[in-house]
């Protein structure tokens, strides 16, 4: 089976279009905030829409129909597409320099990441601080999903690319619509709803509309950046936007699929879903730790970038602890303090949870934790067969039999999550990075979490890495975007061989 590379153009094209409007979008708040770098944007825009229609009109008569290897070839090259088209911006308005600083960035913000290798975000054209949430924004659900809600008005069926873009843990054969297209659909209105809900609720709270928009951008897109150097800790004297965001941080790391069951009245299936059930059981129990160990063992007025605490310091324990352990088990890079000079205890629990995850169907990234419950039962069943060895013992899952393949497959995909974090960590740490940083930078970048511990800790950035350690991250972030296997397989001979 040849690839079909004049469809694979032709969808590039379709991206290149996308991130072209999002562009023009980015000129109009260039205008409206008057930050003298309109024209640079608009061509950048100019640039790639031109391109787009270009390789749409001479790839136009092709075969309409989309197989694996197509797909997974237009996941990939559709991401590294939009990742480079993205940089154009920051190229033309002179905002980051050099090739990995601004190669960083634009992965870190369309893989969700939400780390930075800027010192002052607040010195940046509001134009361009808006367009680093944009690439969060498209990235967030995935710039792929949105162009399979168009394709079948093209001719072209998406269920080949969606399932390439979206790789669960096969567990669960849940679809919102029969068809494909309009399941897409439903998620990007879903998606877009939280957006402008919390953007109202942040305004509302005390952020202005610019600062609400675009933190509500990142933080659905589980994303992390954040238009103020010091995220968001810097309305810690007002806790209502903390607590906020936090609520749209717990939705954002939800499955969608059972957010829209809430939204039509099913709330039955979301509190009886397996994943659900652990996801809210985790962050409960390690917001109750991580709470009582900054009351009773941490100096907040030394880890909140030094804002006074007016509430007690109670609150401020619950409300950082609580704000903490959704961002890092979500994989949203926002900060409220600097969490990693709290406790050596609290270090090792935050550097665990990076591996966490949250909800599979989410945009967060990391294991997820439908794949760690799998794993957990499939470890105690074996100890139970141990004991009863002529037993049919299956692994359920939502009230459902786990084939043993799924089971292989996860157990796969954890044994690379692991191989791919030590070689990591390997290779940061022959760049220069202690163990701590090597480890920790490793960590976040391959499961999109943001900020890290040591030297690439939360009061830090990534801008002192080498150039080198600066790609090397982006392609972990890029790996752990696309959870593996979407990724890697195109690295395999197989792949390429005519069938």
């Amino acid at each position: 089976m040849r690839l079909n590379f004049k469809l694979i153009l032709y969808i590039i094209g379709l991206l290149l279009i996308f991130n072209g409007s999002a562009m023009i979008l980015t000129a109009i708040v260039s205008l409206i905030f008057s930050d003298g770098v309109v024209n640079e944007i608009i061509s950048s825009a100019a640039i790639l829409m031109s391109l787009g229609l270009i390789l749409m009109l001479t790839n136009k008569n092709n075969i309409r129909q989309i197989n694996k290897r197509d797909g997974y070839l237009i996941v990939t090259v559709g991401w590294l597409t939009m990742i480079l088209s993205g940089m154009i911006p920051y190229y033309l308005t002179n905002s980051i320099d050099s090739f990995s600083n601004i190669f960083f960035e634009t992965m870190s913000g369309y893989t969700a990441t939400g780390s930075t290798i800027l010192d002052d975000v607040e010195a940046l054209p509001k134009s361009i601080i808006f367009w680093r949430s944009m690439t969060h924004w498209l990235g967030g659900m995935g710039i792929i999903v949105l162009a399979i809600a168009i394709l079948p008005l093209l001719g072209i069926g998406g269920m080949q690319l969606f399932s390439a873009e979206v790789p669960g843990s096969g567990i669960s054969g849940d679809k919102i619509h029969p068809r494909i297209s309009a399941t897409a659909k439903r998620l990007w209105l879903i998606y877009f709803g939280l957006t402008i809900l919390e953007t109202i609720a942040l305004s509302i709270a005390g952020m202005s509309f610019f600062d609400a928009l675009n933190h509500s951008m990142s933080n659905i897109a589980t994303g992390g950046f954040s238009t103020k150097n010091e995220s968001l800790a810097y309305w810690n004297s007002i806790p209502s936007v903390q607590y906020i965001v936090i609520f749209f941080m717990i939705l954002a790391g939800t499955n969608y699929l059972l957010i829209y069951s809430a939204i039509i009245g099913n709330f039955k299936k979301l509190f009886t879903n397996t994943e659900f059930l652990w996801y809210v059981s985790f962050i409960l129990i390690f917001v109750t730790v991580t709470s009582f160990s900054i009351y009773n063992f941490v100096d907040l007025q030394q880890t909140t970038f030094e804002h006074p605490e007016i509430f007690g310091k109670l609150e401020s324990s619950f409300r950082h602890a609580f704000f903490q352990i959704v961002a890092i088990i979500t994989t949203t890079g926002f900060v409220t303090a600097d969490f990693a000079g709290w406790t050596p205890f609290l270090t090792m629990l935050f550097f665990g949870l990076m591996f966490l995850g949250a909800s599979s169907g989410s945009t967060s990234g990391g294991i997820k934790i439908s794949r760690h419950s799998i794993l957990i039962k499939n470890g105690f069943l074996e100890f139970k067969k141990a004991l009863h060895p002529n037993a049919v013992l299956p692994l359920r899952y939502n009230h459902n039999v786990v084939k043993k393949e799924v089971v292989i497959n996860i157990l796969g995909f954890f044994m690379l999550y692991l191989i791919l974090f030590i070689i990591g960590a390997g290779v940061l740490s022959i760049q220069g990075l202690d163990f701590i940083s090597a480890i920790g930078g490793s960590a976040a970048s391959i499961g999109n979490v943001g900020p890290a511990l040591g030297s690439v800790g939360p009061a830090f950035t990534y801008t002192d890495l080498t150039p080198f350690a600066k790609i090397w991250c982006s392609f972990l972030m890029l790996v752990g975007r696309l959870e593996l296997f979407t990724f890697l397989i195109i690295f395999s001979p197989y792949f390429w061989q005519k069938l």
